[in-house]
């Protein structure tokens, strides 16, 4: 084995200590300007080289620490060489202020490249944030901005809140982005940087450990998308730094069959939302009921009303029909019992014991406030007598295919009443449809299909569009990529816009959308004019992440199960063209075994600045007059 030379050993050692960085480089210039100096007083003590003396005195001779300041200033100021005299001296002091020119510009370069890899790294943004009791948003996609945006809005009452943004992307990037799509952020500071979060090295940086809760996106170009969502779970709840007390984690699944391993993986921390079936779950909700997306955006995003929980002592041992009437500016819901669980709607009579909360629907958590039900609030001649009318058959058309197709035409099945119709029209061939499969297992509703352009108006024509009461737009997400799929959805909804403007037809569009850019385009028109988009999930991944139960009473209103929402028609609860109180409006709703949570009116459908016309949680006291074709909005069983 051949041994190394001492002037390899030495060259090597050299050579490790430069590649130490900056401080190490800026060590050996101050060694050699060291050297320079004291080379230069070595020479000047023993040569007794000096100024020349003016004309009848000594020559100056200089001590060693004169000599070391001599040398040191020549060596730093190039000045100070132009006024030396005597040959001898100016040479050598010459020499001693090239040496140190060189040494100063040595370490101007290094300084300058040292202060540029500084700010390279800080633009990386790869140094550690010092954030307790953030938002950690991991990954990225077109829903973090809105999340961030609703996060703002959310934190406007709370102290120096932070969201912290990791993802696989440049800092400067990201922030830029979130400036120019969110805009002002208020009291909240949003914190990027730029790492891969299943790497564990990465993650450290954002400090997971300290964060009030994590939010894991679903990214939008991976084909195997839920499995980076898994892996980012495992990141959090496998991380061997990981803290005692449980995680908070929010996270995005798509497909539905990989809800068991997320499930598995996550355990208790995770809460997951499968964006899938939540959107198909509400396109059929929304698209038979006018007016019904405008109360699920005003749940969803923090502009307005939210759902809140608290506990009332006062009303410990009460029932939950009682508690209906003794809030004034907010709007009971359901129970959360101490045991555990969800009930949105329970029965009446079912009795508040101690530990219990109230949900309630209100613009705030410090609106839920108990105030009594004041003496003559409801106006017992106002409420109405007469029952609800019959449901007649529905007359569903779908135009266009993807997978979550099929689960809305089974959840359609859930909802309509026996003898109702169903027509989908796509390009899609029947056989990758599956529509029959689905089919066979529909109880009250008869399946048709027919191919064929859903972006040809001569199709949509021939159609009979007034014989179909609610229409469902699906985009063709299996087949194309975003943007072709919106553009085909776009085409589409503007014909039909077209056709019910020319012929006077009327009947109720929703539309789904992949991003969320193009839903801004194609703008909503009236209230039965709904575009779905993945922008339902970021709402209600934000909402959980505020309050992790929150997603059980989401996922019981979405369901076809127990109590959803309803537009009941307003006659059916109070006297018509009297001015009412919402106390009476909910008072009428109780005896029905429903809750109230507000109401529609015609005569403001086609008002944008009034909601269409919809009004969640209005003050109790506050009269309105109601008019035959005026609805109110229940939680009912149907």
């Amino acid at each position: 084995m051949t041994q190394a030379t001492l002037s390899q050993r030495l060259r090597y050692a050299f050579d490790r200590s430069l590649s130490r960085g900056t401080a190490s480089l800026i060590g050996w210039l101050a060694l050699g300007s060291f050297i320079i100096v004291i080379t230069a007083t070595a020479v000047l003590l023993l040569t007794g080289v000096g100024p020349e003396a003016a004309e009848g005195q000594e020559p100056q001779a200089f001590s060693f620490a004169e000599a070391f300041w001599q040398s040191l200033m020549r060596s730093i100021d190039p000045g100070t060489v132009a006024g030396d005299t005597g040959w001898g001296y100016r040479v050598l002091m010459f020499a001693v202020t090239v040496g140190g020119i060189f040494i100063v510009s040595l370490l101007i370069s290094i300084l300058s490249s040292g202060l540029q890899g500084r700010l390279e790294e800080l633009r990386k943004g790869r140094s550690f944030v010092v954030e307790e009791g953030h938002t950690l948003i991991l990954g990225w996609s077109s829903r973090a901005f809105l999340i961030i945006r609703e996060l703002v809005i959310a934190n406007e009452n709370q102290k120096r809140p932070r969201v912290v943004v990791l993802a696989d992307r440049d800092k400067i990037e990201m922030e830029q982005e979130i400036r120019g799509k969110v805009g002002d952020t208020k009291n909240t500071r949003v914190v990027c940087r730029s790492g891969n979060p299943i790497d564990l090295v990465d993650l450290e940086i954002v400090n997971p450990h300290a964060a009030k809760s994590i939010i894991i996106l679903s990214p939008d170009d991976s084909r195997d998308a839920d499995a980076q969502v898994i892996k980012m779970i495992l990141a959090i709840t496998n991380n061997p730094q990981r803290r005692e007390r449980p995680y908070h984690v929010v996270a995005e699944i798509r497909d539905e069959k990989n809800m068991e391993v997320a499930r598995i993986v996550g355990e208790d921390e995770a809460k997951l939302v499968l964006s899938s079936d939540i959107i198909a779950r509400i396109t059929v909700q929304t698209s038979l009921q006018v007016g019904l997306s405008i109360v699920y955006t005003e749940l969803l995003d923090y502009g307005g009303d939210e759902i809140y929980m608290q506990e009332e002592p006062r009303l410990v041992g009460r029932t939950y029909g009682e508690a209906l009437l003794s809030y004034e500016s907010c709007s009971p819901m359901g129970l959360r019992p101490a045991a555990g669980g969800v009930r949105v709607n329970p029965p009446m009579e079912t009795v508040i014991r101690e530990g219990d909360r109230i949900i309630a629907i209100a613009e705030d958590d410090d609106k839920v406030v108990y105030t009594g039900t004041p003496e003559g609030a409801v106006d017992e001649s106002a409420i109405a007598q007469g029952g609800e009318d019959e449901r007649e058959p529905e007359r569903v058309l779908i135009l266009g295919w993807n997978r979550r197709g099929r689960t809305i035409v089974r959840e359609l099945d859930n909802y309509v009443p026996a003898g109702s119709f169903l027509k989908v029209v796509a390009d899609t061939p029947r056989e990758e449809t599956r529509l029959d499969e689905v089919a066979a297992g529909l109880q009250r509703l008869a399946c048709e299909f027919e191919q064929g352009d859903t972006t040809d108006r001569q199709v949509l024509d021939r159609l009979d569009l007034t014989s179909f009461k609610h229409i469902i737009l699906l985009c063709y997400a299996d087949r194309l990529d975003a943007q072709a799929a919106d553009a085909k959805t776009m085409i589409t909804l503007l014909h039909l816009r077209d056709i019910e403007r020319k012929k006077g037809e009327s009947y109720s569009v929703v539309s789904e959308m992949v991003d969320v850019r193009n839903r801004a385009l194609a703008a909503v028109a009236k209230a039965d004019d709904f575009i779905v988009s993945d922008e339902l999930t970021g709402l209600l991944l934000t909402q959980v992440s505020e309050n992790g139960e929150l997603l059980e009473v989401f996922q019981d209103l979405f369901r076809s199960e127990g109590s959803e929402i309803y537009l009941k028609p307003a006659r059916d609860y109070v006297v018509a063209g009297r001015a009412v109180n919402f106390y009476t409006v909910a008072e009428a709703a109780r005896r029905r075994g429903q809750t109230a949570i507000g109401y529609r009116l015609e005569r403001h459908a086609q008002d944008s600045s009034r909601a269409y016309g919809v009004r969640v949680n209005p003050p109790k006291s506050e009269p309105v007059t109601f008019q035959p074709e005026d609805k109110v909005i229940v939680l009912a069983e149907d």
